[in-house]
């Protein structure tokens, strides 16, 4: 609610002062109530969502009076002082960083802005808590320019995080600081155990695959190694998650076990062990997954040394809310929404599944339980993968029983191989297993991945029919714990809701559409007709257009699609557009447009062209030198004619 609908700090405080004051006086009265009545859980729900509201108004840095778009003056050139935040995985042109706002024009200012950083032969490296001086505008995050894109500008917004600042090393000045953060601390030891494991001569990818498996980064995994975990179902791992911590919380809780006999030693015991877990997820940059983890895992760490009873759905709910109460946008993560939906699929399906068949033979049972355990993890975010992501690997089942049982077996190594490291102790024979493991596994999960029979990809799954697949879902677990009429009543339900939602998405399609999308330096056009995709575009390589058509086809749940080549008018019933290339023909008598689209900087007279076809939109699509565009809206302004340009407006859509 607060992230939709705008609460100031002051209005938030007080519905959460006045909720809890009206909370504390029913409680006073149900306590002396022999029929209990309803009006306390009420006001104990309106109190939690006022708590979260006012939770969300004090994390929104765009509030603070000293945030730095209140502070900057558009007509002239920030300087701007910030330090590095975070570093992000870099993409073919710039090195990307999060950086805090520290001063913009000798003024005190607060906020965070990415910087991106122009790629040079130096390939100077920023590091975290570095503070720089920088002169340079900032500029809007551009929002996606074609239908069914990502969105950068909303996911940054959810991260508080509203303009870029584009420079290059040359326009940094370095200045001294002496203020070391968390997040610097760690990422100073980060580099200190790469900078040991390098004498080991680990191969890239075994590097990248020990970063992302023990200390939570995977910035440096290549996109083909990414890529096949991603196909073969199997990225979670590399993830640091509930399994990693799990297996840390039973190594240390082993290692700290002697201090039990000491006096005090229980509650030392209690509190180092806490210590150290959030301790690696300070190391391993506090992701979501990671800080649900160790947040469960130190309340379970607590519990099991105090020998009190617990209970999984108490002790998940307990993480939620501790962690929303200090990240409350971490709601909207991809990562904490799928380690949630992942934890709470496993501890309700899993005992149903595991209870089918229970081998007599510990092998078997252990593989049984290992396949049971996946497949209630994947029944549990199956349907907010399919939304996010839109593919599905078959073979999912398979690699998850080769690579999840020897993963604690590899996570021990890998903690040996670190301690190891920082202790300065050679031993090459115990090196060159653990990179002919991680070799190993790399080999049989690009192996899986190259299946691409198994591997479903651009399946359209919108949000209605996300919340019905897990409708559904409820619905058959509950109908599995108790078969009764009620349960049975709410199968047929859910089955009900997601046939509704799926004639809603039937119904939502586009049966007649004309599209000019937005592409750099090319020309890209589409048109729907009954469900099917017909696309024409000037580039010959396929890669290099293919997500933008992929996207279109998911979001507007298309079928089939073909290519044809590119053609001068498209007579669309009674609507019709002409295309004007780079040879600026436009004169056809014949000819009455209602739109014409201009491509390849064509050199012709705008104003000659209106008063000649009297069109009634001018569209300009990115292959357009931007003086052109430039001059051409001026024309159109001057004009009073719409004029659309994809590279600001976006896609330019025709339903007909």
């Amino acid at each position: 609610m607060a992230y939709f609908y705008t609460f100031s700090a002051s209005s938030s405080l007080f519905l959460t002062l006045a909720s809890l004051f009206l909370l504390f006086i029913s409680y006073l009265i149900a306590r002396k109530q022999f029929m209990k009545t309803i009006w306390f859980g009420l006001i104990s729900h309106f109190c939690m969502i006022c708590i979260g509201i006012l939770t969300v108004s004090l994390h929104d840095q765009s509030l603070f009076k000293n945030h730095y778009t209140k502070i900057l003056n558009t007509d002239s050139v920030p300087t701007t002082t910030f330090r590095i935040r975070e570093i992000l995985k870099p993409n073919t042109y710039y090195n990307k960083y999060i950086v805090d706002i520290l001063e913009i024009d000798d003024s005190i200012a607060s906020g965070k802005t990415l910087l991106n950083i122009s790629k040079d032969s130096t390939n100077t490296e920023l590091h975290i808590d570095d503070v720089y001086i920088s002169k340079g505008y900032f500029q809007s995050i551009s929002a996606p320019l074609n239908p069914g894109q990502f969105d950068y500008k909303a996911y940054l917004k959810k991260k508080y995080i509203y303009h870029q600042i584009t420079s290059n090393y040359n326009e940094l000045f370095k200045i001294k600081s002496n203020t070391k953060t968390l997040l610097g601390l760690a990422d100073g030891l980060r580099k200190h155990i790469n900078n040991k494991l390098k004498v080991y001569h680990f191969k890239p990818d075994e590097l990248a695959i020990i970063n992302a498996l023990l200390l939570g980064q995977r910035q440096d995994i290549s996109e083909d190694i990414y890529s096949s975990y991603v196909n073969a179902g199997v990225i979670h791992i590399l993830a640091v998650s509930g399994l990693h911590v799990g297996i840390i919380l039973m190594f240390l809780n082993f290692i700290l076990k002697p201090m039990e006999s000491i006096k005090h030693g229980k509650t030392c015991k209690i509190i180092l062990l806490v210590l150290l877990l959030w301790s690696f997820a300070v190391i391993a940059g506090l992701s979501a997954s990671v800080t649900r983890a160790v947040t469960m895992f130190s309340v379970l760490a607590i519990a099991m040394n105090l020998k009190r009873p617990t209970n999984i759905y108490n002790t998940l709910a307990l993480s939620m809310l501790a962690i929303l109460l200090v990240k409350p946008l971490f709601l909207f993560d991809v990562g904490f929404q799928l380690s949630y939906l992942a934890v709470f699929s496993i501890v309700t399906i899993d005992p149903i599944l595991y209870k089918l068949w229970i081998p007599k033979n510990k092998i078997l049972n252990f593989y049984w339980h290992t396949l049971t355990v996946t497949i209630s993890a994947q029944l549990g975010i199956f349907p907010i993968s399919l939304y996010y992501f839109h593919q599905f690997s078959g073979l999912f089942f398979i690699s998850n029983l080769v690579i999840i049982p020897p993963l604690g077996f590899i996570l021990g190594f890998g903690i040996l191989i670190l301690i190891q490291a920082l202790l300065n102790i050679p031993s090459n024979v115990l090196n060159s297993c653990f990179g002919y493991i991680i070799t190993s596994m790399n080999t049989f999960i690009s192996w899986v991945a190259q299946q691409s029979q198994f591997i479903y990809e651009t399946i359209a799954f919108s949000l209605s029919q996300t919340l019905a697949a897990y409708i559904l879902i409820i619905a058959s677990v509950l109908l599995f714990k108790k078969r009764n009429y009620t349960s049975f009543k709410l199968l047929l339900s859910g089955i009900i809701v997601i046939q509704l939602a799926f004639i809603f998405i039937s119904y939502n399609k586009p049966h007649q559409e004309f599209i000019i999308f937005h592409k750099s330096r090319h020309t890209l056009i589409g048109n729907t007709i009954n469900h099917q995709l017909t696309f024409a575009t000037d580039v010959d390589s396929m890669p290099l257009f293919q997500n933008i058509v992929n996207n279109y086809q998911i979001s507007k749940h298309i079928e089939t699609t073909k290519r044809d080549s590119l053609k001068p008018i498209y007579l669309l019933d009674t609507k019709t557009i002409l295309i004007i290339d780079s040879l600026g023909i436009y004169n056809i008598k014949s000819v009455q447009p209602d739109y014409v689209l201009l491509r390849q900087s064509p050199q012709l007279n705008l104003n000659r062209l209106i008063d000649s076809i009297k069109p009634k939109t001018i569209i300009a699509d990115g292959s357009n030198y931007k003086s052109y565009i430039e001059q051409w809206g001026n024309v159109c302004s001057k004009r009073k004619l719409p004029f659309h340009y994809t590279g600001e407006k976006g896609a330019y859509s025709i339903r007909y």
